[in-house]
């Protein structure tokens, strides 16, 4: 047996990264990417050419901060086509409702400009188009809350004009680069309708079903002709391939598949986590490449161009490549790349010269031979149903009835994978297995997989999690006495279900944002969602307006059941989140608090379903160890 690993604090974990998510401008000269300021994330430029030292991302003078939030850190930007600004998103304190803003380059010192100035209102969707390279193209409910329309905004001055509006079943637009509006509608029985929006007199393309697609038609990208569009497809497959969509005749045509992956479709509310699917040409919108997701990724060339490209970048690192951006002409890269150990790393690639070099890495004071390695593992659930899993033992210590947990992913439409998580390092670190579980209702294992959870909230889901438990502890890894059960969001759900309805299996339970109602749930639906949500919500909850569904929603729901917690639980809120409102962990916090169970609660006013200020996260994970260390009995580090 050998020493464990050297504790590591919170704040190295889930403080700011010192840079992260480097785009590289369409002229290829700058790039951009986001670094602290103020404790918060902020959007930085500098010149591509130069020395990039890893421990002066801000100082240098080489780097530019270009926006100036020191209230809620920003997650997500864009550059304009001329390179001369940068568009970005926010909301305030987590309520989701983000604003389009616009910083001018040349004008760093001057306020950012709100181009989505709607009281209100929510962006939903951002697209971008050639033929219109001094625009953007914005989903936004300003009209009414709950439809959502489709604007074209000035980049340069800010007027917002109509497209298109909603009549009431439309869930998403997109243009073509030949001007073309598309509308993607949902019918009462959940069937996706593509069509052709001409002054609001729709054209029917074609139809796709909603069992097949529970959130919508993803990815969807037009052809640079403006004939076509790209999407994922299952149709008379369990796998999802690649197609392209005829818009006049809505037949469907293959590009492209792989015989045992799913085309890795971007899993909801990831979009920043996770790159897209499809890697398309920024200047010419040509397809180049599709990504297929199971143990690993494996990326498929679909242009002579990038099958010279992609080779080059994947001799970068022992990674998956990741996010890539590439100038206008796709000759200069800026890639990173997906790794359990290494969070991505970032690098540089000419296609002219053949050149290359590291750039940076977001955590440079975390060594990876300190961290653990995620194994991938599939497991046998008790009705034969394969389910993937991903297993993180702690280094330097023996692999025997060590304390574990079960964390458990959102959604459940969504999935874990073969990547770098700070949660399950910190985990690791302090001496705990983790058992990350892909129960049934987990996408991209196949349409039957995803379908076997329907009517099985709190049934057969799991059983999942308990079987793959099971197995875990037969194989010696996990003390059955020392297991605790964590998760966010629809985890958080699974962690209230695994406290109450097996209260024997768990010494402490974790729920950080999960719902503990279904019918509240389904009826707190921002208005927007509503139609958008009856493949998901509909199909595998229920509709709490039926008496009877309502009745067997209420019983898979832990508040129904809240006494029969035994365990010690921590419950994590936000609370601006408009997904799963505050009151859903209010409950079982007062209906414990009653009985005198064991019970904290870590509420923050400035956080919403997810935790995004640095400092929110320090003091959530703070919370969490010192929880975890008095239950199950692991490490704790001093405070950085």
């Amino acid at each position: 047996m050998t020493d464990p690993t050297p504790l590591i604090t919170v704040e190295e974990f889930f403080g700011p990264p010192a840079r992260s998510r480097a785009q590289i401008s369409p002229d290829g000269t700058k790039v951009g990417y986001l670094a602290p300021w103020r404790d918060q994330l902020n959007v930085f430029v500098r010149d591509l050419d130069g020395d990039w030292p890893e421990s002066d991302a801000t100082d240098s003078p080489a780097a530019r901060r270009i926006t100036s939030d020191d209230h809620r850190s920003i997650d997500t930007f864009f550059w304009t086509a001329d390179s001369r600004s940068l568009l970005y998103l926010q909301d305030t304190d987590g309520d989701e409702d983000h604003h389009l803003l616009r910083v001018d380059l040349a004008r760093p010192d001057e306020p950012a400009v709100d181009l989505t100035l709607i009281p209100g209102a929510r962006v939903i969707g951002t697209q971008f188009c050639a033929d219109r390279p001094g625009s953007a193209f914005v989903q936004l409910n300003g009209r009414r809350p709950e439809l959502i329309d489709f604007y074209e905004v000035d980049l340069d001055t800010g007027e917002l004009s109509v497209l298109a509006e909603n009549s009431g079943d439309v869930i998403s637009w997109l243009r073509t680069s030949q001007g073309r509006v598309l509308a993607f509608a949902v019918q009462d029985d959940g069937t996706h309708l593509l069509s052709d929006w001409n002054d609001g007199d729709p054209r029917l393309i074609t139809q796709f079903s909603g069992l097949d697609h529970v959130y919508g038609v993803s990815p969807s990208v037009p052809t640079p002709d403006g004939a076509g569009l790209w999407i994922g497809s299952s149709r008379g497959s369990d796998r999802t391939r690649l197609v392209r969509v005829d818009l006049d005749t809505g037949e469907q045509v293959g590009v492209g598949s792989h015989p045992v992956f799913d085309l890795d479709t971007p899993r909801p509310e990831a979009d920043q986590r996770f790159p897209s699917s499809l890697i398309v040409h920024p200047g010419t919108g040509e397809l180049l490449g599709a990504r297929y997701l199971g143990v690993r990724q494996e990326i498929h060339a679909l242009d002579p161009h990038f099958a010279e490209v992609l080779p080059r970048l994947a001799e970068l690192s022992d990674g998956d490549l990741a996010h890539v951006s590439s100038d206008a002409t796709a000759q200069r890269w800026v890639v990173d790349f997906t790794h359990d150990r290494d969070h991505r790393a970032t690098w540089f690639y000419d296609h002219t010269t053949g050149t290359a070099r590291r750039l940076f890495r977001p955590y440079p004071h975390l060594d990876p031979a300190q961290l653990a390695p995620v194994s991938p593992v599939t497991i046998t659930a008790r009705d034969g149903i394969a389910l993937p899993c991903h297993l993180t033992l702690p280094i330097g210590t023996e692999h025997r009835d060590l304390p574990t947990v079960v964390l458990l992913h959102g959604g459940p439409w969504y999935r874990d994978s073969w990547t770098y998580d700070p949660e399950v390092q910190l985990l690791a670190n302090r001496g705990y297995a983790v058992l990350q579980v892909n129960f049934r209702g987990s996408t991209g294992y196949g349409k039957a997989h995803m379908q076997a959870a329907i009517g099985q909230f709190a049934g057969r889901m799991h059983d999942d999690v308990i079987d793959a438990l099971d197995w875990a502890i037969a194989q010696g890894y996990t003390d059955r006495g020392r297991v605790a059960i964590y998760g966010s969001s629809y985890g958080g759900y699974a962690a209230l279900v695994g406290a109450a309805f097996t209260p024997d299996r768990f010494a402490a339970a974790i729920s950080y944002t999960g719902m503990s109602d279904l019918t509240d749930l389904a009826r707190s639906v921002v208005p927007f969602a509503r139609r958008a949500v009856v493949n998901s919500y509909g199909r595998y909850m229920g509709d709490p307006d039926d008496p009877a569904q309502e009745a067997d929603m209420l019983a898979r729901s832990p508040i129904s059941r809240v006494d029969d917690i035994t365990a010690p639980m921590l419950l994590v809120h936000g609370s601006q989140d408009v997904r799963v409102v505050q009151r859903h962990s209010d409950r079982v916090v007062e209906a414990l608090r009653a009985r005198g169970a064991e019970v904290e609660y870590l509420l923050n006013e400035r956080e919403g379903h997810w935790f995004v200020n640095p400092a929110s996260n320090i003091e959530l994970y703070r919370t969490l160890e010192q929880f975890l260390a008095r239950h199950i009995g692991g490490r704790v580090a001093e405070e950085g």
